[in-house]
């Protein structure tokens, strides 16, 4: 089992001095992976429902800060060397192919291989109006934008018709550090499955309550595209007690993720370390 810290941009490790201990401290203590979040900006009265709180609000005041997340692990590059480098998630079809695929392949040489790209469709309906991204074409474009970046960050130039973009024969460089950018795809819906199983390289459902449904549904997608289910990596969050640990590894899970332990060095310094020992440790 490997272990991931979430929302790591967030709060206070959006400023050079809360990343820094944060990330470092995490690779000190064992965490495999730093998770990234994303909003490019959040509509003032957005009704749309988050779907991992009761209230349908995202944590936090609409005006809190979210750092770019490939930014953000850019500079937690520069000042670690093992822990990977993960977008949790980036929402891809808000972002043309050219510039994620130039982005990530740039933070791979970078990080000397270390990136994870987590995906999502996204589900904040008023974000993508103010992009100016039709919002009900969110999942093809997120496929399609998939397939256009392997393309990309494949050896030598390539050209692309599809039905939300097309190019003539194009080079983009630099490529990949890795042979293949693990592409991971948020979400904990039956559709977020079967796109795993379709073009995923991993599954992170967050919400760990509706991960055994969605995993019988990645197995029948798998089978239907002749693909096997034990190649798509299996991400998602839980509590840190070793039970549930044990009850998610039996299920498949490979990686869990937690929240920051607390927004203080002291509470940051203290919480990883008893993570580190008493749960990652025994891993």
């Amino acid at each position: 089992m490997q272990f991931g810290l979430m929302f790591a941009n967030v709060g206070p490790f959006g400023q050079p001095e809360g990343l820094v201990h944060l990330a470092q401290t995490a690779e000190r203590v064992g965490f495999e992976s730093l998770w990234t979040v994303e909003h490019v900006v959040v509509p003032k009265g957005y009704q749309s429902q988050y779907p991992y709180s009761r209230d349908g609000r995202m944590p936090g005041a609409d005006d809190a800060p979210i750092p770019d997340p490939l930014i953000w692990l850019a500079y937690a590059a520069a000042v670690t060397t093992k822990i990977r480098l993960a977008t949790g998630i980036i929402i891809l079809p808000q972002r043309h192919p050219f510039y994620i695929a130039k982005e990530a392949a740039t933070l791979d040489v970078l990080s000397r291989g270390r990136l994870v790209l987590g995906v999502g469709i996204g589900w904040l309906e008023e974000e993508f109006k103010a992009v100016g991204v039709p919002f009900e074409t969110r999942a093809s474009r997120t496929e399609e934008t998939i397939d256009a970046m392997r393309a990309l960050w494949s050896k030598g130039a390539c050209e692309h018709h599809g039905k939300h973009y097309a190019w003539p024969s194009v080079e983009s460089n630099p490529k990949p550090v890795q042979a293949r950018i693990p592409i991971v795809i948020g979400g904990h819906t039956k559709s977020a499955a079967r796109r795993a199983a379709r073009v995923g390289d991993g599954f992170f459902p967050a919400r760990a309550d509706t991960l055994a449904e969605c995993l019988v549904e990645l197995a029948t997608e798998c089978a239907r595209v002749g693909r096997n289910p034990s190649e798509i990596e299996i991400t998602t969050g839980c509590a840190p007690k070793l039970d549930e640990i044990k009850r998610l590894e039996d299920m498949g899970v490979r990686r869990i993720t937690f929240g920051p332990p607390g927004f203080s060095r002291e509470d940051v310094t203290a919480g990883l370390e008893k993570l580190g020992n008493e749960i990652i440790a025994k891993h």
